[in-house]
């Protein structure tokens, strides 16, 4: 069984808030970020990293596919109703954001953003993400996320309306 080494394993849990925070922007809930961070803890668990690659890059890129995963698998579950679980549809129905009304502003206008252009403003601008790093988590060109940050500020811009503004 692969095991993590203890630099790794620091890294790791030194990018766990940022993860969680990637995995909530995936997913839109609470709860399924919880559900999709725990997933990927555990296969870089189960997995290992590799000794040659970059801790927190590597994480993020396991969680993107192990989203992916469940995007597919939720998919099949759409297709074929009788064979998935009961269980899966007594789910938890979390409320999106709670809080202050400019966090619910904000995170319904980031919900209207292009899955793409979410993901690369979502890394570059909250996990402090270079361009570069952001461009090897998503697997595209470092041109493709400057595109699709600055497609996601203008759009921002015309879906945002702060509380009170109206």
């Amino acid at each position: 069984m692969p095991s993590l080494s203890d630099s790794q394993r620091e890294a790791l849990m030194a990018e766990l808030g940022g993860l969680r925070r990637f995995c909530y922007s995936l997913t839109g809930n609470a709860a399924d970020a919880d559900d999709l961070l725990q997933g990927t803890v555990e296969k870089l668990l189960s997995k290992g990293i590799p000794e040659d690659a970059h801790t927190a890059k590597w994480s993020y890129r396991v969680c993107k596919n192990v989203w992916i995963d469940e995007l597919r698998s939720r998919e099949v579950r759409q297709r074929y109703p009788s064979i998935a679980d009961e269980e899966e549809d007594a789910r938890s129905t979390e409320a999106v954001a709670e809080g202050e009304q400019a966090l619910d502003a904000v995170s319904r206008a980031l919900e209207q953003l292009p899955e793409d252009q979410r993901l690369a403003l979502t890394l570059v601008t909250v996990e402090g993400k270079s361009y570069a790093e952001a461009a090897e988590i998503l697997e595209v060109p470092v041109g493709t996320i400057m595109s699709r940050i600055a497609r996601a500020r203008k759009n921002l811009l015309d879906i945002y309306s702060p509380p009170g503004a109206d």
